[in-house]
């Protein structure tokens, strides 16, 4: 997927020319760089052979802010974009120190996370079977609902009445193959990819978009 483009496409289709242009790849992780909830050893190594071979590796996905500064130290990335765009994170690498954006200051967080909560008990006590995420601990920004991760599937229905709860309270929310993530603002993947790619980069996604690839596999991922 061009990740400038809503429209996901077959890596296949990419041309060899179109390849060869390629500088940076962007990628999910659950069901994409993951497979029934483990990372094979093919797809590590895939990353590390990608970096060795002088390609940008950034992760993107729903997963909490604890999983980033993991990911940010220890995988050979050199950032990853997380709670569906909140945030990235990534290793300074002249002083050996992580260093995270945010699109919210603290405060502002902090009163988010409070209507979140407040959210969760809501949507909890009215969809009977969901439960909050097992990693909603480690979260800053965004309020993860489980529907097959750690819990028996839901439905279709319920999990359609997770995501008008959501809709209904006024925050954003996205589907993914084990969650649903709702927040309060108006960040998303794409913007947050686009604001990496500025800021740390230094280019314009606009501009280079030929040059950045980006793979993944559920709704949030358009």
């Amino acid at each position: 997927m061009n990740p400038t483009e809503k429209k996901l496409m077959p890596l296949e289709s990419l041309t060899p020319d179109e390849i060869r242009g390629v500088k940076g790849i962007f990628f999910d992780i659950d069901d994409t760089f993951s497979l029934n909830g483990k990372i094979p050893a093919c797809s590590f190594k895939a990353l590390w052979d990608l970096r060795q071979a002088g390609f940008k590796t950034i992760p993107v996905t729903g997963r909490p802010a604890g999983w980033c500064d993991h990911i940010a130290r220890m995988w050979p990335v050199d950032a990853v974009i997380g709670e569906n765009g909140s945030m990235y994170f990534w290793m300074d690498a002249a002083k050996g120190k992580l260093r995270r954006y945010f699109s919210d200051p603290e405060d502002q967080r902090r009163e988010k996370r409070l209507r979140l909560k407040a959210l969760g008990e809501r949507i909890l006590s009215t969809v009977r079977g969901s439960a909050l995420a097992s990693d909603q601990a480690y979260r800053e920004t965004d309020l993860a609902v489980d529907f097959c991760e750690d819990v028996p599937r839901l439905g279709d229905e319920a999990i359609a009445e997770i995501i008008h709860l959501f809709e209904k309270a006024g925050a954003t929310c996205k589907a993914s193959s084990i969650h649903v993530n709702g927040w309060f603002g108006d960040y998303d993947k794409l913007k947050m990819t686009r604001k990496f790619v500025e800021q740390r980069l230094q280019v314009s996604l606009t501009d280079e978009k030929e040059r950045f690839v980006y793979c993944g596999d559920s709704p949030n991922d358009e």
